[in-house]
């Protein structure tokens, strides 16, 4: 029997935010057991993870270029054991419970308090599940405003589509940053407008604008 340490274990961050970053690496700083790796935009994240298998990955749900979930979706697609937690500002139930249908193992808050961060990451490295409290109890009091809310009538895709709509980008920018044809995109915005009841293009964008899809 060795007496060396079991190899450490892999955690990758994918978050633009420095100080959030840093504040994250601060927290497992004594901890030779866990070791961190980061990432500041959904490619290079995607890039990391397959790089790196990391044992869990942390993906904040606004990034830079696509948003945290279309990076889980891409991951996934890659790895369908892929044990990973959303953080996120944004704390609406209809995305926790989009997260745990898309397949995440756990969802915190940037509001809460550091040490449930250290306790999400321990739980979902040795393969549990975990949620904020808080998000968890407004789950479960909420779930048929929940169904009500219009981002749950949409599948992770048309959300992503909407939300880049939502930012200012132009069909042939979003079919470019998901990889997908411009005719997906246009035929896609369609029946957008007719589930949202959108009159028209500009009316989708100020109701993507209203969802905060982030």
């Amino acid at each position: 029997m060795q007496d060396t340490p079991k190899s450490a274990a892999k955690v990758l961050i994918v978050d633009d935010h420095p100080v959030v970053v840093s504040g994250c690496r601060s927290l497992f700083a004594s901890d030779d057991s866990v070791k961190i790796d980061e990432a500041s935009d959904a490619r290079s994240g995607h890039r990391a993870y397959v790089q790196k298998r990391p044992n869990v990955t942390v993906i904040d749900i606004k990034l830079p270029d696509v948003s945290g979930f279309e990076l889980m979706r891409r991951i996934r697609k890659d790895d369908p054991d892929a044990r990973i937690i959303m953080f996120s500002m944004n704390d609406d139930p209809a995305f926790v419970v989009r997260a745990i249908e898309m397949g995440a193992q756990g969802y915190i808050s940037k509001g809460d308090d550091p040490r449930l961060f250290v306790k999400a990451v321990r739980k979902v490295i040795a393969g549990e599940k975990f949620i904020s409290p808080h998000l968890a109890e407004a789950v479960a009091f909420m779930g048929a405003a929940i169904k009500a809310n219009p981002s749950a009538q949409m599948n992770a895709r048309e959300l992503e589509i909407l939300r880049l709509l939502g930012r200012g980008n132009k069909i042939v920018e979003v079919a470019d940053a998901l990889g997908i044809s411009y005719k997906t995109v246009a035929n896609t915005t369609s029946l957008l407008k007719q589930k949202l009841g959108a009159k028209n293009h500009s009316d989708l964008i100020r109701l993507a604008v209203e969802m905060e899809l982030g």
